[in-house]
């Protein structure tokens, strides 16, 4: 019998949830990683012994949360009315999410309540009640707030009604009537989305959502056509019910019977015709019978890029460094890295102090002198002390705005790296995510590759499927995360020196890598977000680029670098090494020689935690 106090809460909460969604096999897990959905398998905020009560009530939120969209949501209904702008998907996404929970809130009071403790502490988290402007609130929140205390009557916090207010101007009696007419379908989601356009349309981003899709039921019930021929039917077997109760049985002509012999044929030829082309012949099938069911335009394998196809996504992984080899190796390779960077360690540190000191300046305390009231200002007394008249001086400590922030190091981990630059990039990650950690800032490392040389099981089968041309991706995905950004760097400092395993560096395909760090980044929830990517030059990747333009993998990154830059969610910076990734990245700095990197590291980060932090006052990286 486990001796954990929390076991016996993080047991009723997992049967909560698999009875909230209807599931009764799905495995809860508890873990520092995004809470999430992979397949069966559910992921929530980890749970102390010590029960604390926040923990408590975030984990009962967000198992409740997941539950109910595994319950009500249909993804199929979800994607045939999905628009096409990213202002108008964020809101659509976001509506949805509401519904969800709104009917679960409202079966449910004690779900209700766990729904309202989460959204407090996401507000506070993302700071919606210190948003004074609109241009840096997130639209698509205020429109599911809204929806959520119309649909449900219960009170928002404070943070979620300061949100609405900012967008005041936008919530007008257009928005207030399509509000009305999506909790009027809270239980049907097909029209529900209906609704939810005509919302993002009184938003102002109608020409987003792009040409409506094509009318389709999503339920059991059978077409319309389906009455009329059962009636044909009806009336058939009627006229032969009459025809059988006639005694005498009509005499048949000769004109009849050639007038059968000639439908015969007739209906010989239409077959004949009908089998030399079975595609136009299930073609009339379809015309004539139940419309062919609806098969929803697939999810486009990169959202940067619709055009960028993958041949199979079923061999790709994404998996943590430990899971890769045993301990022992871990720690032995460890070790090696250690010996390999001792000189260099010294530098980086230096650097790494100097970032420290940058950071932690922000972070202190300012004081606010000559108040009525507060601590007594000691450097002042000598004032009393020459004239007793002299009244005494008191000061007030100020807290400075730092922004919660969380980077993101995304390491190439391709076959050109091998030696003393994955062996730099490495010890650099490693001393910046203690760095970091000093100061508060969360630090995520993750590392991509392919699992295969020229190709994989994805090439092995498009080989078995005769080679169809214009494939997209053939090779296995292998993304790498060396440090969750929850994780402490003392149990993630091991997990760096994976990078040196013999056959682990194979080849690069930096748009997909790039995509997934920027996803990860963008469902955290600091208020500030930086990725940074280190490679050593262009995505190459044999077996793509073979059955490929030559210019595939090269459109695809730059196509996801335009997406990350124009969304502005996530501050996106570049290091190359031997390379010039300038021309890729509009903030970047190439290095010509690996030992310079530990410096270029820090460098930047010290720039991009510059006290003037915005985009105009910002330094622009050295090319």
């Amino acid at each position: 019998m486990s001796d954990n106090p929390a076991d016996p809460f993080k047991q009723a909460l997992a049967e909560s949830a698999r009875t909230i969604a209807g599931l009764p096999e799905m495995e809860v897990t508890y873990t520092p990683d995004p809470s999430g959905m992979s397949g069966q398998r559910m992921r929530l905020p980890p749970v102390s012994r010590r029960l604390k009560p926040e923990e408590v009530k975030l984990a009962r939120g967000k198992a409740d949360a997941l539950a109910l969209r595994l319950r009500y949501h249909d993804e199929m209904a979800h994607t045939h009315r999905m628009p096409q702008g990213d202002m108008a998907r964020e809101i659509y996404g976001a509506l949805e999410t509401a519904r969800c929970e709104a009917l679960g809130a409202r079966a449910m009071p004690g779900v209700a309540a766990n729904l309202d403790a989460t959204l407090a502490e996401r507000g506070d988290k993302a700071n919606w009640a210190g948003m004074d402007s609109a241009e840096d609130a997130p639209l698509a929140e205020a429109c599911a707030l809204a929806l959520r205390a119309a649909a449900t009557g219960r009170p928002l916090p404070k943070s979620g009604a300061n949100l609405i207010k900012l967008f005041a101007d936008k919530f007008d009696a257009n928005s207030a009537q399509s509000i009305a007419s999506l909790i009027a379908n809270l239980d049907n989601q097909d029209e529900f989305s209906k609704q939810a356009w005509d919302l993002i349309d009184a938003m102002g981003y109608g020409e987003e959502l792009g040409a409506p899709p094509e009318e389709t039921d999503f339920d059991d019930s059978p077409p319309e056509e389906d009455e009329d021929d059962s009636e044909d039917e009806q009336s058939g077997e009627d006229q032969q019910q009459d025809g059988e109760q006639d005694d005498s049985p009509p005499e048949s002509s000769d004109e009849d019977a050639s007038g059968d012999e000639s439908s015969a044929d007739t209906t010989a030829v239409m077959v004949d015709e009908d089998s030399d082309d079975s595609a136009e012949s299930d073609d009339r099938q379809q015309a004539e019978g139940d419309p062919p069911p609806y098969v929803p335009p697939g999810i486009p394998d990169s959202e940067a890029s619709p055009d960028y196809k993958v041949f199979n996504k079923t061999h790709d992984e994404e998996i943590k460094a430990e899971d890769l080899c045993d301990t022992e190796e871990l720690t032995r390779l460890r070790n090696f890295l250690d010996a390999q960077v001792a000189p260099l360690k010294s530098a980086v540190g230096r650097l790494a102090n100097r970032l420290q000191r940058k950071l932690l300046a922000q972070q202190n305390r300012s004081w606010d002198f000559d108040q009525e009231e507060g601590i007594l200002d000691a450097g002042r007394l000598a004032r009393v002390v020459a004239n007793p008249t002299t009244p005494l001086s008191f000061k007030v400590e100020q807290d400075t705005e730092f922004r919660d922030t969380v980077v993101t190091i995304l390491l190439d981990n391709s076959g050109s790296m091998r030696g003393r630059p994955i062996t730099i990039a490495a010890v650099s990650a490693d001393v910046l995510a203690r760095t970091l950690e000093r100061c508060r800032v969360k630090t995520e490392i993750l590392g991509f590759t392919t699992k295969a040389w020229k190709g994989g099981s994805a090439r092995q089968e498009w080989i078995e499927k005769g080679r169809p041309q214009s494939p997209g991706r053939l090779n296995d995905l292998r993304h790498i995360i060396y440090k969750g950004a929850d994780a402490p760097w003392r149990r993630a400092r091991r997990n760096l020196g994976l990078m040196l395993r013999e056959g682990l560096l194979k080849e690069n395909i930096d748009g997909e890598a790039l995509e997934w760090a920027h996803r990860r980044l963008v469902n955290r929830p600091e208020q500030r977000k930086i990725l940074m990517v280190i490679s050593d030059g262009a995505p190459v990747d044999d077996s793509t680029l073979s059955a490929n333009p030559s210019h595939y993998l090269e459109k695809h990154l730059r196509d996801v670098i335009k997406m990350v830059e124009t969304q502005r969610r996530v501050e996106l910076v570049a290091i190359g090494i031997g390379h010039d990734v300038t021309r890729y990245y509009r903030r970047a700095v190439t290095i010509t020689d690996a030992d310079q990197l530990g410096g270029a590291i820090t460098d930047q980060l010290a720039d991009l935690f510059d006290v003037n932090d915005s985009p105009k006052g910002r330094k622009r990286f050295a090319a």
